[in-house]
């Protein structure tokens, strides 16, 4: 069993930290050009670190 350290960060705070409006962040998400999120039983969404992550370097590769 793995412990957990750190919270995987809300989508508000990615897209703080992106620095991209809220509108935006979703509709990558909805066109699935965004990081995968995970859906926790209580219905909110959190994307792991290591996710964003390799989503950011993936677009450094392409760019």
């Amino acid at each position: 069993m793995t412990l957990v350290t750190e919270c995987p960060p809300f989508p508000d705070q990615v897209i703080a930290e992106l620095g991209v409006p809220r509108a935006t962040f979703y509709r990558w998400r909805q066109l699935r050009k965004g990081p995968k999120a995970i859906k926790l039983p209580n219905g909110s969404a959190r994307i792991r670190r290591s996710e964003l992550e390799r989503w950011i370097e993936a677009l450094e590769e392409a760019a």
